[in-house]
């Protein structure tokens, strides 16, 4: 199975091509393990212990946080190759590998200069910490600049309780990072982002999660209450941390998962097309057209995603540029085309392969890979992004050269 890199975006001295090269074997090995029990994740619905396990030995989890803190100082381009290797073999695992690094990447960019958030990331690194997200909540849904629930503050103290309708992965993490409001007299968009670790909090199951595709990240709803110290609160505005970082790493690391998962499913249509091939004595099956177009389209989708990644870490240290109007947009944009195109490329992949595509079982099956990303327009749903920055558009001005 291929794995070359989604990123060709960085011009690295010899030495740092051989560590990449370590980081994808190490990503390749949490592959393996996650296609063993792929099938077994998804029809049980369960978590996927045995990839997270192995993504602990091989300590993927701690990649990105710096070596002053002990760690290896990934970029975010490196996280987003490791998702597409993963993402080949199952969907859950990289989805789940993708929130936990969005989570390090918040505490890294905005935590650094906190005593708290440094040890925290001393231990995601030494201890392989799995952290989780709850930013979705009541009333909220899915509208990430608004929480319900508010800080309470009792002295160094501080509790918050929450009805959070969607964390992924919350039973099995080992920490979650959430929104809530400044304070209780705050207003809804007036947020900060809050660590806690798991001796902080209790989880009360609001909800299941019996759903289409990505079964294994259950992503349940809880009650969540937790108590802690104020540090644990990062000293930026949720705001800052939702431009800065939240959402351009949160959408390049989704795209990672989900051009990974349209590559699996390219994989398994064009060894159907070469075995359809040889047992009709050479000549091509219907369905071969379809490969042809799934391959363009993979091949547009990873140069999406490598595009971004290089504007991101282009802009990553110019928060000027993070916090204009035309990146934030293209960051948006980002996410709808490439999960616009993801399904585009997993439905020809489908067609491809015809009925041995369509069946559950088989080794052309292209049913878990479809299901699961299906998911990727409603994970903060398409129509609400494109609602937001409608009035965005209209400021735009079309480019009047290719480049531009």
């Amino acid at each position: 199975m291929s794995t070359a890199s989604i990123t060709t975006v960085r011009s690295k001295p010899i030495e740092d091509q051989a560590a990449e090269g370590d980081l994808r074997s190490r990503a390749e090995a949490v592959a393996a393990c996650a296609a063993k029990n792929a099938d077994n994740v998804d029809r049980e619905g369960r978590f996927p212990d045995e990839a997270i396990g192995v993504a602990r030995t091989q300590r993927l989890l701690g990649i990105l946080v710096p070596s002053e803190l002990g760690g290896e100082g990934a970029t975010i381009s490196d996280v987003v190759d490791v998702c597409y290797v993963i993402g080949r073999s199952c969907s859950s695992t990289a989805m789940i590998y993708a929130m936990h690094q969005i989570m390090v990447a918040c505490l890294i960019r905005h935590g650094r200069t906190s005593a708290w958030h440094r040890d925290l990331l001393r231990r995601v690194n030494t201890q392989q910490t799995l952290l989780a997200s709850s930013t979705t909540e009541g009333r909220s849904g899915g509208d990430l600049r608004s929480s319900d629930s508010a800080v309470e503050h009792h002295d160094s103290h501080i509790t918050l309780s929450r009805a959070a309708t969607v964390v992924s992965y919350g039973a099995q993490a080992d920490g979650i990072v959430t929104t809530a409001r400044r304070a209780i007299d705050a207003p809804n968009s007036d947020q900060v982002l809050v660590a806690f670790l798991k001796d902080d909090y209790s989880l009360e199951r609001l909800s299941g999660w019996d759903a289409l595709g990505m079964r294994g990240t259950c992503s349940a709803g809880f009650a969540l209450k937790a108590r802690g110290e104020a540090a644990q609160i990062l000293p930026d505005p949720y705001q800052k941390i939702h431009a800065h970082s939240m959402v351009p790493i949160a959408h390049l690391a989704w795209t990672g998962v989900w051009s990974g998962v349209a590559a699996g499913a390219v994989h398994r249509a064009r060894m159907f097309v070469r075995n359809a091939a040889r047992h009709a004595g050479g000549q091509l099956p219907p369905g071969a057209a379809h490969l042809t177009r799934a391959t363009a389209q993979l091949r547009a989708l990873r140069a999406m995603v490598a595009s971004a990644l290089q504007r991101f870490e282009a802009a990553s240290s110019k928060e000027e540029e993070l916090e204009s109007l035309d990146f934030q947009t293209a960051m948006n944009f980002l996410k709808v085309n490439a999960s616009e195109m993801a399904i585009s490329t997993v439905m020809s992949c489908l067609q491809a392969c015809g009925l041995s595509g369509y069946r559950n079982d088989g080794e052309f099956s292209i049913s878990r890979s479809l299901r699961d990303i299906l998911s990727s327009p409603i994970m903060i749903n398409n129509d609400r992004i494109l609602a937001n920055i409608a009035n965005t558009t209209l400021l735009t001005e079309v480019p009047p050269l290719l480049r531009d």
